[in-house]
């Protein structure tokens, strides 16, 4: 996401949505990405503008990418300039017989024997991650999700969002969690797909680090710890210097210098933009609250170690909304300061209260949205309910063709009607 020279903080945002191309009929991956940009563009490309929108390849030819083509403050008009881009996409894959589907992981595809990766323009940055990492498994070629990236203007403003940013990583599992089915049933994970995250760059320890990022709150320390590291790990298996440090970089947030941006990476993708334009909404709002040190002072924000929080994301990954959190210094964060343990859930619970009444006009739009995620459970827990335990190709067929429709008409996965409220 090309952030211009130079935003302060919260001033914009860029996002970007990654959705599959399945079959119309089947929902089993077809890979004509590079068809599809070809249909827009008229020629081969990775990417081309579409209306206010971006549409470009990913590292495997059944996703593609739809961003906002620069940053923008109104999410709410964003949604449907997104919902427009995607309906015009769906109708270009017509006569492919195929469709966009959302959706964090793939049900049922095999990646050993599905992958294709991208064939055109830049396939030498991917032939050189496929010769590293193997991309023919799931952690590569079966993970969709959606970024945030949010401006900073200087050192300063960067120390005070990445203290933030760091801080909030662990619980965004507990409301973004969508990627529950892997090969044909229950992954045992709500988020599996950054359970494969965090494994899939073993072979350069430095590239995800602990996924969360460590205590580094300036350009040069970033360098000199992240960046350096990256690339004395990488340099034996990439002699040709085609990777750089910071495509390689893979923490749960990001640091792109050049831009002045930080990258939320985390965040599976969504059933409809409306959903994921809402958690991004949410997050911002949360943001503002910690860098105007609502509850810490930004000193002890940035003292929080590394291995609690990394501990606790790996607990909301497999857990979701109901991770019990008893880390003691990281709820500190949060208020809560005379508890012995409170679930993820509660804490988002009482941080959309606390948003809610401080920044209304960022989160008003979005509150059927946010109220729905944390009354009726993450996408991840919809998916589940809405199987019932059954496990059935066509069941779990059933299921994401529904998804599938959500995207198509930007609406919300509602596996259950009973009333519930905050």
């Amino acid at each position: 996401m090309n952030l211009p020279k130079r935003l302060h903080l919260f001033q914009a945002y860029g996002v970007e949505l990654e959705y599959m191309i399945t079959d119309r009929e089947t929902l089993d991956i077809k890979p004509v990405a590079d068809l599809l940009l070809r249909d827009i563009a008229g020629y081969f490309t990775n990417e081309v503008v579409m209306g206010n929108v971006v549409v470009s390849n990913e590292l495997v030819n059944h996703v593609i990418e739809v961003k906002c083509a620069t940053p923008t403050s109104d999410l709410f008009e964003l949604n449907h300039q997104f919902i427009t881009a995607i309906d015009e996409i769906n109708k270009l894959l017509l006569p492919y017989n195929a469709q966009l589907m959302p959706g964090s992981m793939h049900p049922w595809m095999d990646p050993q024997k599905e992958t294709e990766l991208w064939p055109h323009g830049q396939r030498e940055i991917y032939e050189a991650y496929d010769r590293i990492f193997n991309c023919k498994g799931h952690g590569w070629s079966n993970v969709q999700s959606s970024h945030l990236n949010l401006p900073f203007f200087d050192n300063e403003e960067f120390a005070a969002l990445h203290a933030a940013v760091r801080i909030l990583l662990p619980i965004l599992p507990a409301i973004s969690a969508s990627s529950p089915i892997v090969n044909s049933g229950f992954s045992g994970f709500l988020d599996k797909r950054m359970d494969y995250y965090l494994r899939n760059q073993r072979k350069i320890p430095a590239a995800t680090g602990k996924l969360i990022p460590e205590r580094v709150y300036s350009r040069r320390a970033y360098s000199q710890r992240i960046f350096n590291t990256i690339a004395a790990q990488i340099k034996p298996y990439d002699p040709e210097g085609i990777l750089e440090p910071v495509w390689v970089n893979s923490r749960g947030a990001i640091a792109r210098f050049d831009r002045g941006s930080i990258e939320i990476r985390v965040l599976d993708i969504q059933e409809s933009p409306r959903m994921d334009l809402a958690i991004h909404s949410l997050i911002i709002a949360v943001l503002k609250l910690l860098v105007k040190e609502h509850f810490q002072s930004l000193h002890e924000q940035q003292k929080i170690e590394t291995d609690g929080l990394a501990g606790i994301f790996k607990q909301c990954i497999k857990h979701g909304p109901d991770t019990a959190i008893s880390d003691h210094a990281f709820l500190k964060q949060y208020g809560y300061e005379n508890v012995e343990s409170a679930s993820a859930n509660e804490i988002w619970k009482t941080l959309f209260r606390i948003v809610k009444e401080l920044y209304p006009a960022l989160i008003n739009p979005w509150q059927n949205e946010i109220e729905h995620i944390l009354l009726r459970g993450t996408l991840s827990q919809r998916i589940l309910k809405a199987l019932s335990d059954n496990y059935h190709h066509d069941n779990i067929k059933m299921v994401y063709c529904e998804m599938a429709d959500c995207l198509a008409e930007n609406q919300m996965l509602q596996p259950w009607a009973e009333d519930i409220t905050l």
